[in-house]
């Protein structure tokens, strides 16, 4: 398949980092085709700009600044996105992320009267959320419910690529792990994405 692997942590030395390049390894050595994206480490901005808004409904939308990143979302059969969980949400350059290439006529259509959204990402076949928490596990399943991944579900993929399998693997208490739980989680990506098909 033509996975996109798109990396959000602004430390080139960060445990995201490790783990989106044994992410890349992995699904090249099963014969996948890889494309990387690092956010930070190309410069994109995360703030949705005034054309870009204004054309979400009056369309078409205004692309012309993030059209290398629609289209490498566009190709895309699988996504993997790796980044940290920080206040229980996205990083600011994902969200952003989403906001500006996840866009009307590129990731969706809007539906008349304001209904429900259409889905355009039919290409899009699997996804992998891999992030990493400071928290344990029962306070994001427990109390916040796992709002990343909610969002993730039903709000993003959910909508706009209804076809595609989700699948998220979180490291929790990331600040306080022994090299050995960190490489038994790295396993876990590593067994997730090899039961990708080629």
């Amino acid at each position: 398949m033509k996975c996109l692997v798109v990396k959000a942590h602004p430390l080139s030395e960060s445990l995201c980092t490790s783990l989106t390049h044994r992410a890349s390894d992995v699904l090249r050595a099963a014969g996948h085709v890889v494309e990387a994206e690092d956010l930070y480490a190309d410069g994109f901005a995360a703030s949705l700009t005034e054309a870009e808004r204004a054309s979400y409904y009056a369309g078409p939308y205004a692309a012309q600044r993030v059209a290398p990143q629609i289209e490498r979302l566009l190709a895309a059969e699988a996504i993997v996105l790796v980044f940290p969980t920080w206040w229980f949400g996205f990083p600011a350059i994902l969200k952003g992320w989403f906001d500006r290439v996840w866009a009307p006529g590129v990731a969706y259509d809007h539906a008349g009267y304001y209904g429900p959204i259409k889905p355009r990402l039919k290409n899009l076949r699997r996804m992998l959320a891999v992030t990493s928490l400071g928290s344990p596990w029962w306070v994001d399943r427990f109390v916040l419910r796992q709002p990343v991944k909610r969002v993730l579900k039903t709000a993003i993929v959910g909508t706009c690529a209804p076809q595609c399998r989700l699948d998220v693997l979180s490291l929790y208490k990331s600040e306080q792990l022994t090299r050995a739980q960190v490489e038994q989680f790295e396993l876990r990506v590593e067994r997730s994405l090899r039961r990708w098909p080629v």
